[in-house]
């Protein structure tokens, strides 16, 4: 599929995003700025212990408040089913996960800080605010499990009755006996333990929820802030409230940053949708900062042993991978899956190591529930992989980059079966390796060393490789695997009679630029303006199915159903236009927006096809049928792959422990570029989260389950000071399986830069010995890490 001469607006054009002059201008219509007709406003008691039995409540003061409507606690949801989870883990001897019931307001105990115990519902926000003070709870309190080893052991009372040592589940991948006999004959093993940090999303708008019932049609409206309005349509409608979904429609309007957090369906929108009907008025609910952080699902959380086993020639014989990872309090939508099939999958990375094994035990605990964040099981195996390979380079005083590339899985062994399940179908690795070795200057990096310690600083290169599964899917795989729900994507092109298109996607969007690059495509495909192409998504009421954006599948999987359509489209116009030229329908080509019978200059338009199919007087309608309106589902055949290879140099004031990134250097195969545009500003939001992550970031509870980084007091982000300018390039293997070529790229940025920057810590450190450092690698850390080396040197 070749760029047409529509070219400034096709594929591989640098179009700046349609929807960036609203948001610019403030003219987004975001779920807070949505008030409905004679609304009420709700705000959420949440508990302020980690963990302890509700005694009693008393709401008869918050009832009596000026402006309340009305007051719900437990009781009033416990003939309501909790919050589902989309995904079923088998662990060992297939043995099923522990799957207790997440309540919607806490039933009889409370679980983490910030778990909901009633909702107030009033005229105002500051009425409800009020009221909510004013709700006595009795609780009787109950140790905390913050630790997860210490949860493992048992004793005490247990996060759930039903999970005695907070144990969900014990899972394992690979071929244990192989692995084993692999390091066996080792001339050389690595071991490293890590902690892959718990984070915070922080989108920079925070959730937000307004239900809606309508007593003369007996339908349900949801305003929210999703990522995929017709999943919580589906388990809200079917799992939760018991909801027809022809009487529930969802709207996600424009949405102000997910990374995940936004994909699941979370008590707030059960809690508005059932209390419109009972109150008989629309009820608002909107997240404060400090709410988000204790009521939003968080991100990561892994402790991990690794080993990696090598010959004498530094070949990777096998690895092995012992991992805790965190639920917290309850199974958010989709936890279960990302420290198994998102990550346990993921393994091989971008080698050829013929044997791995991996263990995971996940683990209850009296903390917020942990899901998928930007990357979602990918960044934690990046992490472990390239760690362990960097101190693996050192152990053998060998070039980190050389180590890799000896590894590699070469071009000519595509499509590659990974020894944990995936097959991978294409890729050029040492192609991305030599693009960054060449991005940032290998050459000069003595000089830039030797600057730096002239100076009275440390210097340190970092380089890491990282892959990724990408367009979650196909159906049949992944519900093999326990997804309760398939994965593949809808969309509808409808062309009117004037010749502008209308796509109705289920791919929604809340950042990716979606209303441009889906546009392209479209101007692509039939020739014509990218201003005759409308995108629309997020309204359960106006698309057919889909869903939703994550695991950067939209173009991959939802750009391929567009595609799909289109080619209907067209297929169904060359049958309008042999009519109307008199040809023979295999005579028609189409190339530029114009159908021509081959080998002459008779020719129609796509706009003059467009209108005659809506005026159905030259065509015969025995064999095609009026209007041009097309729908498709698609399901992929497998995950694309994405890859790439980053450098980083970091210069660190060994006073101080404080370290400034120098330089960051990105490669990346994204297959096909749709937008080079669109994409660099993906890359540089990821690279900024991922550095985060080895920098700032974390999430803090103390041993009584108190959330200690509760603001941004506390949580650091990073600010645009804190990074550099990026060097960004690109290479090109398309992918084998959809017909755009593309992969995805909104997550390469936050998988492959947390290693990348502690392995350049790591080098600046490694002349005093130090060879691991925890993220975020704070001053603190740093000068601590400096201090014990030195002080075990004497």
């Amino acid at each position: 599929m070749a760029p047409n001469d529509v070219g400034s607006t096709g594929i591989g054009a640098a179009v700046r995003r349609r929807e960036d002059f609203r948001f610019l201008t403030g003219r987004g219509t975001y779920t807070d700025d949505i008030n409905r007709p004679n609304q009420t406003h709700a705000v959420l008691l949440r508990s302020p212990h980690a963990h302890a039995e509700i005694v009693a409540i008393d709401a008869k003061a918050a009832k009596a408040s000026p402006g309340v409507v009305a007051v719900f606690t437990g009781e009033d949801f416990k003939a309501i089913n909790g919050l589902p989870c989309g995904w079923l883990v088998h662990g060992k001897n297939n043995t099923p996960m522990v799957e207790p019931k997440h309540p919607i307001l806490a039933d009889g105990r409370v679980r983490h800080v910030g778990d909901p115990v009633a909702v107030v519902i009033a005229e105002t926000k500051d009425q409800a605010r009020d009221a909510a003070e004013k709700i006595a709870v009795t609780y009787k309190e109950l140790p905390a499990i913050v630790d997860m080893k210490a949860a493992l052991k048992g004793g005490g009372t247990p996060v759930h009755d039903a999970a005695a040592t907070n144990l969900c589940f014990d899972w394992e991948l690979g071929d244990k006996a192989a692995t084993d006999a692999a390091f066996a004959k080792a001339a050389h093993v690595t071991k490293l333990d890590l902690v892959n940090n718990r984070l915070v999303p922080n989108a920079m708008e925070p959730r937000a929820a307004i239900g809606d019932f309508d007593r003369a049609t007996g339908e349900y409206t949801l305003y929210t802030t999703s990522q995929n309005p017709h999943v919580i349509r589906l388990l809200m409608g079917a799992f939760v409230l018991g909801i027809p979904e022809h009487k529930l429609r969802v709207v996600a309007p424009d949405v102000g940053g997910g990374f995940g957090s936004k994909i699941y369906h979370y008590a707030e929108e059960a809690i508005v949708t059932w209390a419109a009907k009972q109150v008989g008025r629309p009820v608002k609910w909107t997240s404060e900062r400090s709410e988000a952080f204790m009521s939003d699902a968080h991100g990561r959380d892994h402790v991990t042993h690794v080993e990696l086993a090598l010959d004498k020639d530094g070949k990777f014989l096998g690895m092995r991978c012992e991992t805790l990872a965190n639920m917290g309090a309850y199974l958010s939508t989709f936890a279960p899956c990302i420290p198994t099939y998102l990550h346990g999958t993921l393994l091989a990375g971008n080698y050829a190591t013929p044997a791995i094994y991996t263990n995971v035990k996940a683990v209850f605990t009296n903390t917020v529930p942990v899901d998928a964040y930007r990357g979602a099981g990918r960044p934690e195996a990046t992490f472990q992989i390239e760690r362990l390979i960097d101190k693996a380079a050192r152990e053998l005083k060998t070039d980190p980059a050389e180590l890799r590339r000896k590894n590699y899985i070469k071009p000519d062994q595509f499509p590659y079966q990974t020894p944990v399940a995936l097959v991978y179908d294409i890729g050029n690795y040492d192609a991305t390796l030599d693009q960054v070795l060449k991005l940032s200057d290998a050459a000069g990096y003595a000089q830039r060393k030797a600057a730096s310690k002239a100076k009275g600083k440390l210097r340190g290169r970092g380089i890491a490789s990282y892959i990724e599964a990408c367009g979650i899917a196909p159906s049949n795989v992944v519900g093999s695997l326990g997804a309760r729900a398939g994965l593949y994507e809808a969309a509808t092109v409808r062309v009117n009679p004037t010749g502008n298109v209308v796509v109705f996607t289920g791919s929604h969007s809340h950042g990716q630029g979606h209303e441009t690059t889906f546009a392209q495509v479209v101007s692509d495909m039939l020739g014509i303006p990218m201003e005759q192409v409308e995108i629309s998504h997020g309204d359960t009421n106006r698309v057919p199915f889909g869903m939703g954006t994550y695991g950067s599948r939209s173009l991959a999987v939802g750009g391929t159903a567009i595609v799909k359509s289109l080619e209907k489209i067209i297929a169904k116009s060359k049958k309008i236009a042999a009519h109307m030229l008199e040809a023979a329908e295999a005579d028609i080509e189409f190339k530029d927006g114009k159908f021509t019978v081959a080998g002459t200059d008779k020719s129609k338009t796509f706009g003059e096809i467009a209108l005659a199919a809506y005026v159905p007087h030259k065509y015969p309608l025995e064999t095609v049928e009026p209007g041009l309106d097309e729908t498709s589902f698609y399901d992929p055949k497998n995950f694309t792959f994405p890859a790439g290879c980053y450098v980083c140099e970091v210069e660190i004031d060994p006073e101080t422990g404080v370290v400034e990134v120098q330089s960051f250097s990105a490669a990346d195969d994204f297959g096909r570029i749709v937008n080079p545009m669109i994409v660099e500003g993906q890359v540089h939001g990821g690279l900024v989260q991922g550095i985060g992550q080895a920098l700032l970031e974390t999430c803090v509870y103390d041993k009584d389950g108190q959330l200690q980084t509760g603001s941004y007091m506390d949580y650091t982000m990073p600010r645009a000071g804190d990074v550099p300018s990026f060097k960004v390039a690109h290479s090109v293997t398309a992918c084998t399986h959809n017909p755009l070529g593309v992969k995805g790229c909104g997550e390469a940025g936050a998988i492959g830069a947390p290693p990348t920057v502690i392995n350049a810590i790591v080098d600046a450190l490694s002349e005093y010995g130090v060879t691991h450092i925890d993220m975020p690698a704070t001053p603190n850390r740093i000068w601590k890490a400096i201090q014990d080396a030195k002080a075990a040197r004497h």
